[in-house]
């Protein structure tokens, strides 16, 4: 028997046992895919020497975490290591034109003056003040949503804003990107920039609460830069799993879980699939998507929270394609273009939109979001020398297709319309930089069908796990009452993309959980 038993190996649920292992429990995770990590895993997809992020690639999120400033050194010790991009995301446009966000303020304003003095001076003024106007936004992520807290969290925030600045602040996180932006720059080509980050969160333009993502991705992307995992985004699972390997805990792969043991209102342990039976003495902690939840518990004995689980919503899917290459894409909008870690094929909010509502109504786009990476520019290990990788987001894409917008692809399963929608997607790239079809050496494509089946938290190709819009995020994510992770069956934990704070690489829902469990 064992102390905490943990359901799903992503890295919140990695997170959670080594905080726990730290803190002298005994703990043991469970794993239905072959390896751990995930939507966080690194494999030779295409051909060997090329090494592909399955899924994430960004590790900004995962550098700048409450774990990682509590733990940077002991993940180090285990290997964990990160290259800079000075040259976070660009996006490209089919006027020949691009704009981009570095880590050098002087350059990316004089970017933004290119298209708008007046945008120069809004961005300058939003720069400048990007600290102390988004101290109480980091607050509100780092912190659990409970009634004390948030108690806590306006005590500090209305003394030091005033009345009128927090109600600003409200206001401005109840917005939508177009909402936002459209109020905030003149330049259509710097709203798109922005607005293509509130597509990676199931944010569309016109959607409200969006406004929040592109606002902190642009700021924290010239303050901060992005970091990448040296040699892969897998290199926070190592550290993590050899973290947990030298407190005692213990992660089992190929080991699915098909029911929670629960009786009398209290959790007591997992049954596996063939049959194991294994108990715990404090916790079972399930990292897995809300309706997951309720098929392992069966029934929770609360009516209102179980229908809160059936009812929750996922995004639109994604599909991955992964290229190993004979060079980076020669981008027509200018050579800088091969020097940015994300290159966004997302030219207006209305094409954002549009894209949007076809995915939305099962339609796969007939002109998807590309969102381009460009590890290897500044990760050459990913590599053999002198070649390249390209991880290609294809958003947004239906789990379950009813049709396709462009009338082209007639497939209504994944098993065939995976390629001719991934040749559309090569196309745009195509367009944007003509010759990258030729360069390319190796393809592997992930459909949103193949990413649920390596990882079910992924339900139709959702890399978010669920909706963040407003009625299911903050206090609501999942379920109003159960954002700390709590279920009505004591002892029974809930983490991951689907509880407080959410998606990403942060790691949020995993510390904060386990240090709620461990008493800090």
């Amino acid at each position: 028997m064992t102390d905490a038993i943990i359901i799903g190996s992503g890295h919140n649920s990695l997170v959670c046992a080594a905080h726990l292992a730290t803190k002298g429990w005994s703990v043991a995770v469970y794993e239905q895919a072959a390896v751990p990590g995930g939507a966080i895993k690194t494999a030779e997809l295409t051909l060997p020497g090329f090494r592909h992020d399955w899924a994430a690639m960004n590790l900004s999120l995962f550098a700048g975490s409450q774990f990682s400033k509590t733990y940077g050194d002991v993940l180090s010790s285990h290997g964990l290591d990160y290259v800079p991009a000075q040259n976070p995301f660009a996006s490209v446009f089919p006027d020949g034109k691009w704009f981009g966000v570095s880590a050098d303020p002087v350059a990316t304003a004089e970017r933004v003056d290119d298209f708008s003095p007046a945008d120069a001076r809004a961005w300058k003024e939003m720069s400048a003040s990007f600290f102390s106007d988004a101290e109480p936004i980091f607050d509100l992520l780092g912190s659990p949503v409970n009634k004390r807290s948030i108690a806590k969290l306006a005590l500090k925030t209305l003394p030091k804003l005033g009345i009128n600045r927090t109600l600003d602040l409200a206001r401005f996180m109840m917005m939508s990107p177009r909402g936002w932006l459209d109020e905030t720059f003149e330049s259509n080509h710097v709203k798109a920039t922005l607005a293509a980050w509130g597509m990676h969160l199931d944010f569309a333009p016109d959607i409200a609460g969006g406004a929040l993502f592109p606002y902190l991705e642009a700021m924290a992307g010239q303050a901060f830069g992005m970091v990448l995992g040296k040699g892969g985004a897998n290199t926070v699972t190592n550290a993590l799993k050899a973290m947990i390997d030298a407190n005692g805990g213990t992660i089992e792969c190929g080991a699915n879980v098909t029911r929670v043991l629960h009786e009398n209102g209290r959790a007591r342990g997992i049954v596996l699939d063939d049959g194991r039976q294994v108990m715990a003495k404090k916790a079972v902690i399930a990292n897995v998507a809300p309706r997951a939840l309720a098929r392992l518990t069966g029934e929770t004995g609360n009516k209102v929270y179980d229908k809160g689980l059936s009812k929750f919503r996922h995004a639109p899917g994604t599909m991955m394609i992964h290229l190993a290459m004979e060079d980076l894409p020669d981008w027509t909008a200018g050579p800088e273009l091969r020097d940015f870690a994300y290159v966004h094929i997302a030219p207006s909010m209305d094409y954002m939109a549009r894209t949007y509502q076809e995915a939305q109504a099962g339609l796969l786009p007939k002109e998807p979001v590309i969102v381009c990476g460009q590890p290897t520019t500044v990760d050459p290990s990913r590599a053999p020398e002198g070649k390249h990788v390209l991880w290609l987001q294809v958003r947004m894409a239906p789990g379950e297709i009813r049709g396709d917008a462009a009338g082209e692809i007639a497939a209504m399963n994944w098993q065939d319309a995976a390629e001719p929608f991934a040749e559309r997607a090569l196309d745009i790239l195509e367009t944007y930089a003509p010759g990258t079809r030729a360069k390319i050496i190796g393809k592997h494509i992930v459909s949103p069908m193949d990413l649920e089946a390596d990882n079910p938290n992924l339900v139709g190709g959702d890399q978010v796990c669920g909706s963040h819009h407003l009625n299911q995020h903050f206090l609501f994510r999942p379920f109003r009452g159960h954002a700390d992770g709590n279920t009505p069956i004591a002892n029974l934990h809930h983490t991951g993309a689907a509880v407080w704070p959410g998606a990403g690489t942060g790691a949020g829902p995993g510390f904060l959980l386990a240090q709620k469990l461990a008493g800090k």
